[in-house]
Order: structure tokens, then sequence, then C-alpha cells
């Protein structure tokens, strides 16, 4: 329909108003047409949907509000994603903040990008002081080079800056929402798709803002996380013998 935005937002969010309300401060600033985008916020079970932030949006955005059991980012996002009328869904985080060329950079990489292919974006760290964050982004960033430089087809994109066509994402089954913890959810759906025959493209000029507040408790706490995904991330390759291929090949090398 020619009503049908091209692109879906799709925001999962659980208890950070504050963190929230910025982001979508943000997407309103966006320099973009309001008839091209949608913005759904999905809350992940918070005590207080944060209904009146979703309100208070400028009249001209199409935003709506969904609200699930909490269950986890993943299932948040597979929501969002069932319920996007848009050709494109682009998924961020609540503590992120897109720049204002964010959804014109996006499209003009889905009009020159032929075939099923996922973008992902880059992220900025905001809270340079804080050593925690710098440290958590900069291990990321230490992935990112680890799974192939900037000029190469990459393994993984992390699901705050994140965009995929809306059909491929769904008959490839979303997120995996076995996935305990929000870790690797998106190494895994990276995985998965790449696996299909489909492309991945890193997009340095799709930019978002990551203001991820962390002390040493959260940090040890993100990180254990991240180490929990790992391990279901190996469980799900192992579900898609895809494990047992790797170790052939390293015997052939």
């Amino acid at each position: 329909s020619l009503n049908y935005p091209d692109y879906s937002i799709v925001i999962p969010t659980y208890r950070r108003r504050d963190s929230l309300s910025r982001c979508l401060q943000a997407i309103e600033a966006l320099r973009f047409p309001r008839d091209r985008f949608e913005v759904l916020v999905v809350d992940d079970g918070s005590p207080s949907p944060p209904a009146d932030l979703v309100d208070s949006l400028g009249g001209s955005l199409q935003a709506r509000l969904m609200t699930t059991p909490h269950a986890g980012p993943a299932t948040a996002r597979n929501l969002g994603a069932k319920l996007a009328r848009g050709r494109f869904l682009v998924f961020t985080d609540d503590d992120c903040m897109p720049s204002e060329d964010w959804l014109a950079s996006i499209d003009r990489w889905t009009s020159s990008t032929a075939g099923a292919c996922a973008i992902g974006g880059h992220t900025v760290n905001v809270l340079t002081d804080n050593v925690y964050a710098a440290a958590s982004q900069g291990i990321i960033d230490y992935l990112y080079e680890y799974f192939g430089d900037h000029s190469a087809t990459r393994r993984f994109f992390t699901s705050n800056n994140l965009v995929v066509p809306r059909e491929d994402f769904l008959s490839l089954g979303g997120f995996n929402e076995t996935f305990a913890l929000a870790a690797a959810e998106d190494r895994d759906f990276c995985e998965r798709w790449l696996a299909t025959g489909k492309q991945l493209q890193y997009a340095s000029d799709v930019v978002v803002s990551h203001a991820h507040v962390l002390d040493l408790v959260r940090f040890n706490r993100q990180h254990f996380n991240y180490g929990r995904g790992a391990f279901d991330l190996h469980c799900s390759r192992a579900q898609r013998g895809q494990d047992v291929v790797r170790t052939r090949t390293r015997r052939r090398v």
C-alpha cells in the first residue's frame, strides 16, 4: 500500500525512561520525510510503560507503543518486527541517539544494495569520561575488527544499529528468543543470515551515539552476560550443525 512507510524503527526498552526520552528526541530530530518511517517502542515488561513519552512525540511522527511481558530484547524486537508496516526494519536501542542524517544515510544504502542485504552502522560511545563504557565499546570495536576489517563483509553487527528487509527477517525467524540475556543474539542472527547466502554490508556513515552508563558492577554484569550469550551462541550453532563443520575445516588446515 502507498500508505505504508519504507522504514520501521524498532526500539526495545526496559526501565530506562531518561535514556528512552533522549533516544526519542533524537528520532524527532531526524531529517527525513515523516511519511516514510514509523517508530515502534516495545516495552519489555517495565512496571510503568512509557506511554507518556511516546504520546509526547510530535504529531507528525507515526509512533506506537507495544507492551509485552518481560522476556528480553530479542522477544521485544521480534514483536516489533511482526507488527511493523515498513519494508525495512531499523533496529536501535533505548540508550542510543541516532544522528540527524541516520535514516537518510540508510536510505542511500538500501537504494544501492541489491538483493537481501542487512546493513550495520557505526556506533560511537559518547560517555568517553566513563572508563567502563569506553572499555566496553572498545571490546565491541575490537570484535568488529577481529571479524573483518571495515572494507570486508562483516560476520556480525550489533543490534543497536541494524537494518534488515522485514520479509527476510521474518522468514528467517527473527532473533533467537531462547537466548537468556541481551547478548550474542545479534551474532547468532547474522550467522544464520549469512548461512542462507544473504549479504551483510557495513555502513560507516550510518551513525548512532551510545550512552550506556556503566560502573564496575554493571560492567562485570554486562560482560558476564556476553559470556552467557557466547554459550547460548555455541548451543545455537550446535543445533545448526555449524560447530562440527568449523572443527573439521580447522583440521584440514
